[in-house]
Formats: C-alpha cells, sequence, structure tokens
C-alpha cells in the first residue's frame, strides 16, 4: 500500500485551496509562504500529480485538486467529530455549518467569542448542506435550502440572492461590462459544478448566453469569490454572504438584479428539548446579526 501524505501537508492543501492565494494560506496558517509553496510541492510530489494550476494572478485548481478537495474536507471534518465526541468539553456548544457560509458566519463567531469568551463555541464544517441531529452531535447547525422540517427548531437567517460580482479591475478594464450581455466578453466563474446558479440569474435577466459551458467551475463559493476578486472572470454568488467582500471593495456588483432562488439558510437545533440559556443566547445573536447585515 502506498505511504499515505502526512497530515500537515493535507491541511495545508485544504487552507490553501479555499483561498487559492500561497500568501493568503500563509497568513490563515500562522507560516511563511514559502513554507507554504514547500509543502505543497512535497504534497504533489508525493501523489505524484499536480493539485494547482500556478498562474500570473494567483492559483486555480486542477482536475486532481478538485478531486481531493472534498475528500480532505471530509477527512478534517472526521477528525473534528472525533475530537469533539470522545472526551470533549461538554461547556463548548457544537456547531456544524457548510462551508459555502463560512464567508458571513465565521467573522461573526470571532465576534461572539471576543465578546463572550465564557460561551466557547467550536465550529465544525461540511461541504454538505444538512444536518441529521439524530447521529450527528451537535447542539445547532447553519443549513441551506428549503425551510426546514418541523422536527426542528429553526430561525431564519436570510434568504438566498444570486447576484454576479468581480473584481473592481475587470469592471473598469477595457472589456465593456455594462450590460447583461457584456458577459459574453469575460470567463464565467460556477461556486458549483454545475450552471445551475448562473442560469437561474440570467434566466430572470433575459440575457441569453453561449458561452455558460465554457467557464470555470468551482468545489465551493469561496473558491470562485477568490478567484474573481483576482480579476479573472465574472462570479455568481449569494448577496448576503459576500457583503463583507463588497464592504472591503473586494468585489463590486456590476448590475442592480439580485435573483431570489427560494431558497435560504436556517439556524437550527434539535427540537427535542429547549435550547440551554447559553445556546439560546448564541442563537439570538446570530439572528441579530443575519438581520443586521440582510441586504
Amino acid at each position: 500500500m502506498k505511504r499515505l501524505p502526512p497530515l500537515p501537508a493535507l491541511y495545508t492543501f485544504l487552507v490553501t485551496a479555499r483561498c487559492c492565494n500561497f500568501t493568503h494560506a500563509a497568513e490563515r496558517l500562522h507560516i511563511t509562504q514559502g513554507a507554504v509553496s514547500r509543502q505543497i510541492a512535497g504534497l504533489e510530489s508525493h501523489l505524484g500529480y499536480a493539485l494547482f494550476q500556478r498562474q500570473a494572478r494567483g492559483l486555480s485548481l486542477t482536475a486532481e485538486g478538485r478531486e481531493w478537495l472534498p475528500r480532505v474536507e471530509q477527512v478534517f471534518g472526521l477528525i473534528s467529530e472525533a475530537v469533539e465526541q470522545v472526551g470533549g468539553d461538554r461547556d463548548t456548544l457544537q456547531l456544524k455549518a457548510s462551508t459555502c457560509v463560512m464567508r458571513w458566519l465565521l467573522p461573526r463567531l470571532l465576534q461572539w467569542q471576543k465578546e463572550r469568551p465564557d460561551v466557547p463555541v467550536r465550529l465544525t464544517t461540511t461541504v454538505q448542506h444538512g444536518v441529521d441531529f439524530s447521529r450527528e452531535r451537535f447542539d445547532a447547525a447553519v443549513i441551506y435550502g428549503p425551510p426546514p422540517s418541523a422536527s426542528l427548531g429553526a430561525y431564519h437567517l436570510f434568504d438566498e440572492q444570486l447576484t454576479p460580482v468581480c473584481s473592481r479591475s475587470l469592471l473598469e478594464g477595457t472589456v465593456p461590462l455594462e450590460t447583461p450581455s457584456d458577459l459574453q466578453q469575460h470567463m464565467l466563474l460556477h461556486p458549483t459544478l454545475d450552471t445551475h446558479d448562473w442560469n437561474t440569474w440570467l434566466k430572470a435577466s433575459g440575457t441569453v448566453l453561449n458561452n455558460l459551458g465554457k467557464g470555470q467551475h468551482f468545489e465551493t463559493l469561496d473558491l470562485a469569490m477568490s478567484v474573481a476578486a483576482q480579476g479573472t472572470g465574472v462570479a455568481i454568488g449569494d448577496r448576503a454572504l459576500i457583503g463583507e467582500d463588497l464592504s472591503a471593495g473586494r468585489l463590486v456588483m456590476p448590475f442592480e438584479l439580485k435573483v431570489r432562488t427560494g431558497l435560504a439558510y436556517y439556524l437550527v437545533h434539535p427540537d427535542r428539548a429547549a435550547p440551554s440559556p447559553r445556546l439560546r443566547e448564541l442563537l439570538d445573536w446570530l439572528v441579530e446579526q443575519a438581520h443586521i447585515d440582510s441586504p
């Protein structure tokens, strides 16, 4: 059996794949950019194929890298669950959320921990959009989809609203981006492996493009937004999840149209018992944050 790759290198791959930038990965890992580059190169050498394509403005995942990402996320998710379930701190609130909501959720949890260090929260991320409290030992979860069943205690956070986004440099570049039909001249970036989100927005805008299937597909919203911020193309994203990117100027909206899909993000907990006072406080605080941030 082939020797397994080292766990630290796999975690470095996970962080780098989510931001597609060695510098940003180094900042998140608190190591040097050179160390990140060497770990990725060592992992690629071990596997025998490239995981990233090196480009002038950053990185993009190869086909093999895209296959590896959800598997590595699952591995670290299982490790996190094991840490929580075997001798875990029962005073720590256990929260599960899909990776797509991290751009909104993580900054708010960091703020929560500053304000309430006496109520620690352990976050587990996943590529899944739901939760099964009968099998998963979480106090609460952020889920995405239609309204949840009556078996869950649920709080509505915000509705999904799709809108194209890009870097300011691309918007102000030499290739026009003034009407939706101008998207024909730009690379379209997809946050999923299908074209559903772009199809939904283009249909609402009354636009037909013939370059829809020629764009770049990503495993996560975070990857698509990171590449869009580098000026590579135009991504389709959820207005509520990318609010901080827009406020900071990393991304801009070339068009005003935002399309509601009928899906939403919900904060849920098991309905078999009332939430503890500590959990209730966290739930109410996150709902309040969502209402403040609602576009």
